[in-house]
């Protein structure tokens, strides 16, 4: 486990334990077992602004190409286009895709953490958020990838017998055994470095999605419910500074009604 993914499990640990104080308090207060909610009296942290990292589409070609037959494609292929979180990702079962309707709903999800040294893995249909609970449509493209995958679990099914493992879920080796969260995020920078491709984060790849919907004039509003945010304000602080169309529109807007013939000359 590498020390970014330790101090990860380290920060979640304590995110934890934070969360659940600020709970037992709240609780305490509303049911009067305590005259005053402690928590009340915390200063919050100012949140800072966060940039996450992208690709190009010169850069997305390239991994998709580099990805290709590796067992990582998957996950990065539904990252990179629907802008699925990890969880999302691993969480994604069969029951979930609608080949009548053409449609892949996102309503289950799978975690990995660490508690006092063990990792714990919990797959469950409680979300992040109510947004997070949301339809997409199935494309062509992945249509015919996902009918692919299930002849090929149907398959491998076929040829080891008792030896494969039942579950509902898409995201399976040949046995059946479903990848672990971790190895897709500790894979996926092993497959960079391999092809000399730049260093990003798994979950850059939703950042990705996002930066290239906004430069192909997607309105912000639909992306958040593209992505699953809760609000539209998280979409509108995270992806703002890429936000350039609508910039674009505003300048263009703004030369038509002010004309400028500027006074400066080149040389005095």
């Amino acid at each position: 486990m590498t020390s970014d993914m330790l101090f990860t499990d380290y920060m979640e640990g304590w995110l934890g334990i934070i969360r659940n104080s600020v709970e037992e308090a709240t609780y305490a207060a509303r049911h009067d077992l305590i005259q005053s909610n402690p928590m009340d009296k915390v200063d919050r942290p100012k949140a800072e602004d966060f940039v996450g990292a992208f690709y190009s589409m010169e850069e997305v070609e390239q991994l998709f190409e580099a990805a290709k037959g590796d067992p990582a494609e998957f996950p990065i292929l539904m990252a990179a286009f629907y802008g699925l979180r990890r969880s999302e990702v691993m969480g994604l079962r069969w029951q979930s895709i609608d080949f009548e309707s053409n449609t892949i709903r996102i309503d289950h999800k799978t975690v990995q953490f660490s508690c006092e040294g063990k990792e714990q893995i919990i797959s469950k249909d409680s979300m992040k958020n109510k947004s997070s609970r949301r339809s997409l449509p199935l494309v062509p493209q992945f249509r015919d990838l996902l009918l692919r995958m299930k002849a090929r679990q149907a398959n491998s099914r076929e040829l080891c017998g008792n030896c494969y493992v039942e579950s509902d879920y898409i995201y399976v080796n040949d046995l059946g055994q479903r990848y672990k969260p971790n190895y897709v995020t500790q894979h996926f920078k092993i497959l960079l470095r391999k092809h000399g491709l730049r260093n990003i984060r798994y979950h850059d790849l939703r950042h990705t999605c996002a930066s290239l919907l906004l430069k192909n004039g997607v309105p912000m509003k639909d992306i958040q419910a593209w992505l699953g945010h809760s609000d539209y304000s998280t979409t509108a602080n995270t992806y703002t500074h890429l936000e350039t169309s609508s910039k674009q529109n505003s300048a263009a807007r703004m030369a038509s009604v002010m004309p400028i013939d500027p006074g400066i000359q080149a040389a005095i």
